[in-house]
């Protein structure tokens, strides 16, 4: 964008100019998979409210 002088705007609008023209056969790089795999969560901590969980973990001046 320096040497060109064109503004960030400008910049996203023309790369995703030259994106949306690409044929389909280029942009195809297969189906993205995500594997899931455990977290080693611990029992018997609150997963669901991280305000609690902070203080569970760091004690109750965590803030």
């Amino acid at each position: 964008m320096r040497r060109s002088g064109k503004s960030f705007k400008d910049t996203v609008n023309e790369f995703l100019r030259i994106g949306l023209q690409m044929p389909r056969a280029m942009k195809s790089a297969g189906r993205f998979k995500v594997e899931a795999r455990p977290l080693g969560i611990l029992p018997g901590l609150d997963y669901d409210c991280t305000g609690r969980l902070l203080e569970e973990a760091e004690g109750p001046f965590h803030k």
